[in-house]
């Protein structure tokens, strides 16, 4: 199954790794939560591959009412919820036989200059996914220079996070996206042919604090093991380093693997598997996909399925989770 085969004409966003999961969790029988319903494509494509009913979730208003001319189609099968990732298993209502989460921005957010998360076209300095609360602006215009250094460093691994928060304090109020843009890229060698933009990491950066999007994840795959009846499998498709490190040590830990954080430490009872790893290693986009969207470049999918054991917490900071540790 091919992405572009499993892939709607008229979504305004282009899936990353719909293939691969599809055929890693098929058939997708019962009841799944797509925790980022986005334009849809995920929804669809288990629909299709046989899952009964999809509760379909995501935090932007805006995915549901570009949904509104076909997710009545589907009658029963599709339930719309806006919400996050930590809420997960209070919006599933009952135990799943899967759950997919697809973490990466999607394209309709960035193409759209009003929502403010592209560094390439000028808007308002938003970056709010669920459009309320504080956005892009608030922060750089009311944190000290030392908070904005640490959200640069932690979040984007920005090596010149402190020079670039310095410039951002000495220029407010930053207002724009491309006000911004320009100020980052003032504070870095000119960009070469081939590069990246100079403000890719700091725009990252800023839109996961303002998201809480490490926070998220790591309650959403905690949230996921609560939901997930024995069987059941949990995907999740990631595109940056620290994405995949947290994904990857969650399922390692709740399948019984991990080892001691301290290797001089004694050995400690481990609790019960509560996962088996479908995929030992991270599944990446093939040169069809590739070539057919870029963007996809960096994405990884990791699946995992669910076993009888009772769900458990972990420490977010032992997923590899980025915390703040004050001044470097």
């Amino acid at each position: 199954m091919t992405t572009a085969a499993a892939t709607p004409p008229d979504l305004p966003h282009i899936p990353v790794l719909l293939g691969p999961l599809i055929k890693a969790v098929s058939p997708a029988s019962g009841l799944w939560l797509d925790g980022t319903f986005g334009a849809g494509s995920y929804t669809r494509a288990l629909l299709a591959a046989g899952a009964d009913r999809v509760i379909a979730v995501d935090r932007d208003p805006l995915s549901f009412d570009l949904a509104a001319p076909w997710a009545a189609s589907y009658g029963d099968r599709l339930v719309l919820r806006p919400g996050t990732f930590s809420q997960l298993d209070q919006l599933a209502g009952g135990p799943l036989d899967g759950v997919v989460l697809d973490l990466g921005i999607s394209s309709m957010q960035i193409d759209t200059p009003e929502r403010g998360f592209s560094f390439q076209k000028d808007g308002p300095l938003d970056m709010r996914m669920s459009q309320d609360g504080p956005s892009a602006a608030d922060l750089v215009n009311t944190a000290d220079e030392s908070e904005i250094a640490d959200i640069l460093y932690l979040f984007g691994e920005e090596r010149a996070s402190r020079r670039i928060a310095r410039a951002i304090v000495a220029a407010r109020p930053v207002t724009t996206t491309l006000q911004l843009a320009g100020i980052i890229a003032g504070c870095l060698p000119r960009q070469k042919p081939g590069q990246s933009h100079p403000a890719t990491r700091s725009f990252q950066a800023l839109r996961i604090a303002v998201n809480d999007e490490y926070g998220e994840l790591a309650e959403g795959l905690m949230a996921a093991e609560r939901a997930l009846r024995p069987g059941g499998l949990l995907a999740v498709v990631t595109f940056h380093s620290v994405e995949d490190r947290m994904v990857k040590r969650f399922m390692q830990l709740r399948s019984g693997g991990g080892g001691n954080a301290n290797r001089y430490a004694p050995e400690t009872d481990r609790a019960p598997a509560a996962f088996a790893q479908v995929t030992r290693k991270p599944v990446g986009p093939d040169a069809e996909e590739l070539a057919a969207n870029p963007r996809a470049r960096s994405a990884l999918l990791r699946v995992a399925r669910r076993t009888d054991a009772p769900a458990g917490r972990i420490d977010p900071g032992l997923m590899g989770m980025p915390m703040k540790r004050g001044r470097r």
